[in-house]
């Protein structure tokens, strides 16, 4: 990385420090620290609540604007869903703390909110109300209580529900200062409000879903003032916005403009002022303002007035497709995109970002360089945990998160998200479509994404992977060849041709490239649980060929792979015996459990070796074998010379 970059990312870091600080708060005093209830309302946009919003009432985000302060210009760091709270929950940007899409995981090195004020004294609980924030993603650490059950089937629930799950807790929270976060969903795709929303938006259902997400909202913080008598602290925040057809975009998570960046943000509590706040803000201060209430810290706190360059990304078409990396950067009224060439936006007067100022604009000094040194991720932050489950990756894919299959092929002349909106619908179906295992659907979606995008490695591999499991072996190899001439060292490709070759006739072919990519990339699990039970298929054809030495190669290797999941210890015992290996026999034989269905053959095996050792529990070795006997062992033991007068 470039020294700016590594003096950014520094900076970027940094602002986790102030925990460090000696326990103050903004005004000094020493008044008993509040309870606080954190409210994050996923893909809201700034438009669509609050005083100023248009078509749909939100009384009580109202309601708390009204006694609290507003924050017209907040903006969320990433427009996904756990980026965004990721950063909320340690103060840093994602370039700190390294997520950039849905389905990775927090890292334990970087500690979150709960965690701070949990050591502090504080009790905290959790209510999510969506998968992509389940507590494997690594923001559970810290709370004593996080609620993230779903009914069965179920990738999400409605606010009413979490709400009763909250109010439950509330009333029987203890006299302890609490920390208490809520996440509604509700305005996520598809719009479906009940009633009587449904009925009073039912031209504009993702309105109806935010006035019946504002409805639960009122019901909590009833609940709140009622168990705090009114002296607990409040933030309502959104984690991103939605598209909604704005510059093309129809949800979130692919490009930078204020329908999915600028988002409601109001702040209620002691040491707040009621009014607006116009100076642009990141919602990464939401972890300074809780630091601040809890008397830990008050840098960057948002009872504060410090002015910031406000920055964002929106990495995914970057670290999926290999599309340019998009930064964001915001200086008072001015806005600047950067992806390829830069975008720049004077949002007081133009608020839909309808007039491209170009890239001749002015910026301010701090401004360019905020955009210029923001660290860009590599691309192999693209792969997915190898963990996920298929179980797991389907329950995201319901929610329309997809990641993608391969690091990216990065290029210089690669094409801006912005003028790629045409493809976004049959990415997001594509995606879909190949998670839920409908392959053939996904061919033809596949096939004209490319057509647009012929450097879309991902697009590739998946039209790849979806021919083989097909048995289309002609169009699978053709796609595979393709995209190998696109990333000529990408470990994705030898991973996902290896597993190709190995469902196949030619599976043997498989074992060289897999062998190769397990030795480069250990923890590439798939690669290396095919090359296990590829071993064990070798082992047992070299056995049936009488090739003793070359079976038992292959069977050493297999447990190599496969650890406590390899099953074929009989047969490594076998061939141990047969080779005259004796000493490494008593082992492998042990490990067969009594459940085998030829462990009376075990049995017999490990007697024999037993007598061959000379060692002292021969005799119990062979009355063993005989008392679990079959009809194969049975005659073995009667005519083995070694057990006789024994």
């Amino acid at each position: 990385m470039a020294r700016p970059a590594l003096l950014a990312l520094s900076l970027i870091v940094a602002t986790a420090a102030c925990s460090r600080e000696q326990p103050s708060t903004a005004s000094g005093s020493k008044t008993p620290r509040p309870s606080i209830l954190l409210v994050t309302l996923d893909t809201t946009r700034a438009d669509s609540v609050g005083p100023d919003a248009q078509d749909v009432a939100t009384p009580a985000f109202n309601a708390v604007a009204a006694r609290g302060r507003r924050f017209t210009q907040a903006y969320a760091a990433a427009p996904e869903t756990l980026p965004s709270h990721s950063t909320m929950m340690t103060g840093l940007y994602p370039a700190g703390h390294g997520i950039h899409e849905n389905a990775r995981y927090l890292a334990t090195t970087y500690p979150v909110l709960a965690e701070k004020l949990q050591q502090s004294g504080y009790r905290t609980a959790a209510f999510v109300s969506s998968f992509v924030l389940a507590r494997r993603f690594g923001l559970a650490r810290g709370f004593e209580v996080y609620d993230d059950e779903l009914a069965v089937g179920s990738s999400e629930r409605t606010s009413n529900l979490t709400t009763d799950r909250a109010i439950a807790y509330l009333a029987k929270a203890s006299a302890e200062p609490q920390l208490i976060w809520v996440h509604y969903f509700d305005p996520h795709t598809p719009y479906a409000p009940p009633q009587p929303f449904l009925q009073q938006y039912q031209r504009k259902p993702y309105l109806g879903e935010v006035a019946a997400m504002d409805a639960q909202l009122s019901r909590l913080i009833a609940a709140f003032d009622a168990r705090t008598a009114g002296a607990g602290a409040l933030i309502v925040v959104a984690d991103h916005g939605e598209g909604l057809g704005d510059h093309g975009e129809a949800q979130h998570g692919t490009l930078l403009y204020q329908s999915t960046m600028h988002v409601p943000l109001v702040i209620a509590g002691p040491g707040v002022t009621p009014g607006v706040m116009t100076a642009p803000v990141s919602t990464r201060r939401v972890f300074h303002t809780v630091l601040d209430w809890a008397g830990l810290a008050s840098q960057d706190s948002l009872r504060g007035t410090s002015e910031e360059v406000v920055l964002g990304e929106a990495m995914k078409p970057f670290l999926e497709y290999g599309w340019q990396p998009q930064t964001m950067a915001v200086d008072g009224g001015l806005k600047a995109i950067s992806a390829g060439k830069l975008e720049a936006y004077a949002l007081g007067s133009d608020a839909g970002e309808a007039r491209n100022l170009g890239s001749g604009v002015n910026l301010p000094a701090r401004m360019r360089t905020s955009l210029d040194e923001y660290p860009i991720p590599s691309p192999g932050a693209a792969r997915a945990p190898e963990n996920l489950s298929d179980e797991a990756k389907q329950r995201l894919a319901s929610l329309g998160y997809v990641g993608a299959t391969s690091a990216p092929v990065v290029r210089k002349d690669a094409p801006r998200p912005a003028d790629m909106v045409h493809l976004f619908g049959a990415l997001e179906t594509a995606s879909s479509l190949f998670v839920q295992e409908r392959y053939a659907e996904a061919i033809p979606v596949l096939q004209k994404i490319l057509a647009s995008d012929p450097y879309n490695l991902d697009a590739t591999l998946r039209l790849a992977t979806a021919h083989s499991t097909l048995g289309h072996d002609a169009e699978a190899l053709a796609a595979f060849g393709q995209a190998s001439r696109l990333a000529p060292q990408s470990q994705d490709v030898r991973t996902y041709l290896g597993l190709h070759y190995a469902r196949g006739k030619d599976w043997q072919r498989a074992i060289p490239i897999l062998e190769r990519v397990v030795t480069e990339s250990p923890d590439r699990v798939p690669a290396v649980e095919t090359l296990g039970r590829l071993q064990v298929r070798t082992g047992g054809a070299a056995m049936e060929a009488g090739d003793t030495e070359g079976a038992v190669r292959s069977f050493e290797a297999a447990r190599r792979l496969q650890g406590a999941a390899f099953k074929n210890d009989l047969e490594l015992g076998v061939l141990y015996l047969a080779s005259r290996r004796l000493p490494e026999a008593p082992d492998a034989l042990d490990r067969v459990p009594p459940s085998h269905q030829d462990y009376p053959m075990a049995l017999f095996k490990r007697a024999q070796v037993s007598v061959l050792l000379k060692e002292p529990d021969a005799p119990a070795r062979i009355a063993a074998a005989r008392q679990h006997a079959d009809a194969t062992t049975r005659s073995l033991i009667e005519r083995e010379s070694l057990f006789r007068n024994r």
